[in-house]
């Protein structure tokens, strides 16, 4: 069966358990997201965590009443520093502020600001040192008198190469040759719906649309091209299913 969903680039709130259900009852899943650049599939994502802080002070008056205020803007940009921080690109998580928001008007202290947080990681084990490292920031106030919240908005599992992806990939490489072209597994540093369907233990590709490039850009492009011999290795993947065990 095909299955779309329309919320994929913001953590899919509303498909993931649409996904996860329609998932337990596969055998398989292919995601047609678009191949590397490289024109390879992919075997492995990290996973992420979109999440919202909020921050709250006191307003007051910048110019005559500025002690009595306590300004979320201030911690919150502490909090920011703080955040990316924790980076650790061998070890494959990261942190991006994104978004940042605050403020009442340019002659009060804020009392309010949130910024918006993307974490990414590779193993489930990252995930939660980085959420309770995320906490403890939370928690902690450089400004006297400000609080804060922490709130997921959405999140992706990581795609992990099991015994099971592999041996689904090699399938598709042998159905990638009949079908014209040669094709090796990635580990890409980006997320997807794939990461659910993964971790739920159902052998999951990625990748397999056709091949395309500049992602997120203005230069992002499909090689048309492609289209065909891409479906063609799909559509033999799934035929050859019984032969491989899957």
């Amino acid at each position: 069966m095909g299955l779309y969903t329309a919320d994929e680039e913001i953590g899919s709130p509303e498909g993931k358990p649409v996904i996860e259900a329609e998932a337990q009852a596969a055998r398989v899943v292919l995601n047609s997201e678009p191949a590397r650049a490289s024109g390879n599939v992919v075997t492995g994502r990290r996973g992420g965590v979109f999440s919202l802080l909020r921050v709250t002070g006191k307003a007051a008056h910048s110019g005559a009443r500025i002690n009595e205020g306590i300004s979320a803007i201030e911690e919150l940009a502490q909090k920011i520093v703080a955040i990316h921080a924790l980076r650790d690109d061998a070890a494959g998580v990261s942190f991006n502020v994104g978004l940042v928001r605050g403020g009442q008007s340019v002659n009060s202290v804020a009392p309010w600001a949130e910024c918006e947080i993307d974490l990414r990681y590779r193993t489930p084990e990252q995930r939660e040192a980085a959420i309770a490292a995320l906490d403890a920031i939370v928690a902690r106030a450089w400004v006297p008198g400000t609080t804060a919240t922490l709130e997921i908005k959405g999140e992706f599992r990581a795609m992990q190469a099991t015994d099971g992806v592999l041996k689904l990939f090699n399938l598709y490489q042998q159905a990638a040759r009949a079908s014209g072209y040669a094709v090796e597994g990635e580990y890409t540093l980006g997320c997807a719906d794939s990461g659910f369907t993964a971790a739920l233990g159902v052998p999951t590709l990625c990748a397999v649309g056709p091949q395309g490039y500049g992602g997120h850009s203005l230069e992002e492009r499909l090689r048309p091209e492609t289209m065909v011999p891409r479906a063609q290795a799909v559509a033999r993947t799934i035929l050859w299913l019984d032969r491989a065990g899957l």
